[in-house]
């Protein structure tokens, strides 16, 4: 049987979530009085000249317990297929699952703070996204009151957050990577405002900015448990599949808002403009397509695959040429991990999609692909080479956010996210923003080797793949969209860091009740009693 003896000890820095495992090194008194007698009894009884047998059995059972856990430990540290799925089949064999109802009732009370923990939070992020993607005020006229709700709720969020946060862990915040090249960003905005040709433009730009960075931080530590991420996700992309059927629909009706020939977002604020609109759209496709291959419910798997279909269309519905790049490599990769066996189809498959997806699209669609040199695009070639101009003459602080249009020859942005930052925040900062894109991608690929045909884990295998699609898609997207300061890659982000974190918590608690630590280093206590 496995002892079921724990005691409180310090938590795993990714355990900020789980309850915390008692160590069997900090028994009480009592206890450890029970098992010295009981040693004793065992060691002051006296065997009979007969009980050879018994012995043998004994040593035997005692060579048996150790191979076990030799073997056990050397398949966690190995990086096989089957690290994590021996675990999970041992704690299912073992039923040691059940262990957590004999905790003391201080342990349980601590268990349900500490998972439920900064509820009061999460419930304002959602109302918060809420807020940001469906802007029910512009659909709704008689709404118009809570034009700056989103504000107040931010605020009353942020506020319940600190609060919490301090109780819970005595700290502001997590720092994974991600989070300290996000405030190296904030700083060089910061120091970039006194030096700008309109600091008031600035200082307005860095406010908008700082409270995309707030609620990134507040995401990462109130997303706690897989249900909450999953909620998250399905309310964006309640409002993708509403974006999507907007767009669809005003092409349907010709409704070509933008110079008579391109659709407007039927939501406004990050939506209105279309190659945004199919930055965002591409970037949720990997997500819905994931949700579909993870979920065991035929109805739902139907539901998703619609989705799927929808949102692709809503990309064409756009007219993006950014947004069909985009989409294409997001396509790729997928392909790429998805077939990890049929590598050598891919390039000839990717090829056939990418043809079929072109000869069935509109015709406009096509023409427009087909055009790289009307007007818009000449005048967005001359701004990516003005913005690396700029940000060659300004190289250490650049020329102050949003202060770029002033030096733009067409009066208008950089169209590229990555000379947007270079030109108004400097080279330094341009480095933070790459490295914070990037920075992802690391724990995503640490997740997919480790739960790659472990079935216990499909549901990580298939998110960590699509969000590293969505950030490719984010990646090839943004080089024809300044969006640096807006939300898109901020929740992509949070995203991967909130799932690398609900990973690391489900392996670490999955350890500890083998009673192996994190190093794979058995303790001198046996799992066996």
């Amino acid at each position: 049987m496995i002892s079921a003896k724990t005691s409180m000890t310090l938590k795993h820095p990714f355990l900020d979530y789980e309850p915390v495992r008692r160590s069997p090194s900090s028994t009480s008194a009592d206890e450890q009085t029970v098992d010295d007698k009981s040693d004793f009894k065992r060691r002051e009884t006296p065997r009979t000249a007969d009980d050879e047998q018994h012995r043998k059995r004994d040593a035997a059972s005692a060579q048996g317990e150790t191979f076990y856990k030799e073997s056990v430990a050397e398949d966690m540290l190995s990086p096989g297929l089957r690290k994590r799925d021996l675990l999970s089949h041992e704690l299912q064999e073992r039923n040691i699952g059940g262990q957590e109802d004999k905790l003391e009732p201080k342990a349980v009370r601590e268990k349900w703070i500490l998972k439920h923990g900064h509820s009061v939070s999460f419930g304002g992020i959602f109302l918060f996204t809420t807020l940001v993607f469906f802007r029910p005020y512009e659909l709704f006229p008689s709404l118009s009151w809570l034009s700056s709700a989103a504000f107040w709720i931010a605020l009353a969020t942020l506020v319940v957050y600190v609060l919490t946060q301090l109780g819970l862990e005595g700290t502001i915040t997590a720092r994974p990577r991600e989070v300290n090249l996000v405030l190296l960003l904030l700083l060089t905005g910061a120091l970039s405002i006194p030096l700008a040709l309109e600091p008031l433009r600035a200082f307005y730009s860095f406010t908008e900015f700082l409270k995309v960075v707030l609620i990134f931080i507040v995401m990462i530590n109130v997303v706690r448990t897989e249900k909450r991420l999953n909620r998250l996700w399905i309310l964006v992309l309640i409002a993708t599949c509403l974006l999507s059927i907007g767009a669809l629909n005003d092409y349907r009706l010709d409704r070509f808002a933008l110079q008579g020939t391109r659709i407007r977002g039927m939501i406004g604020g990050l939506f209105d403009n279309p190659n945004d609109l199919a930055l965002h759209l591409v970037t949720m496709i990997p997500i819905a397509l994931a949700l579909f291959f993870a979920s065991r419910n035929p109805l739902v798997k139907v539901l998703f695959f619609v989705t799927v279909i929808l949102i692709t269309g809503g990309v064409v519905a756009t007219f993006s040429r950014g947004g069909f790049l985009a989409l294409v490599a997001a396509g790729v990769l997928l392909l790429w991990k998805f077939a990890r066996r049929s590598r050598l189809l891919i390039a000839p498959l990717a090829v056939t999609v990418v043809v079929l997806f072109v000869l069935f699209a509109p015709g406009g669609y096509r023409t427009r692909l087909s055009t790289t040199g009307d007007d818009s695009a000449v005048a967005r070639f001359d701004d990516l080479k003005r913005s690396v101009f700029i940000a060659a003459r300004h190289p250490l602080l650049g020329v102050g956010m949003d202060n770029y249009i002033l030096f733009s020859n067409s009066n208008k942005a950089t169209h590229n996210a990555y000379t947007q930052v270079a030109s108004e925040m400097g080279a330094a900062a341009a480095v933070f923003y790459i490295l914070f894109i990037l920075a992802p991608f690391r724990g995503l690929r640490r997740i997919e080797h480790e739960t790659y045909q472990v079935k216990s884990r499909r549901r990580f295998y298939y998110t960590a793949i699509a969000l590293q699609a969505s950030l490719a898609g984010y990646m090839v997207a943004s080089f024809f969209a300044s969006v640096a300061y807006l939300w898109y890659i901020y929740y992509l982000v949070a995203y991967s860091i909130c799932l690398r974190r609900l990973y690391d918590s489900v392996v670490e608690r999955d350890l500890a009740r083998l009673e192996l630590p994190a190093n794979g280093n058995f303790q001198n206590k046996s799992i066996f009693e």
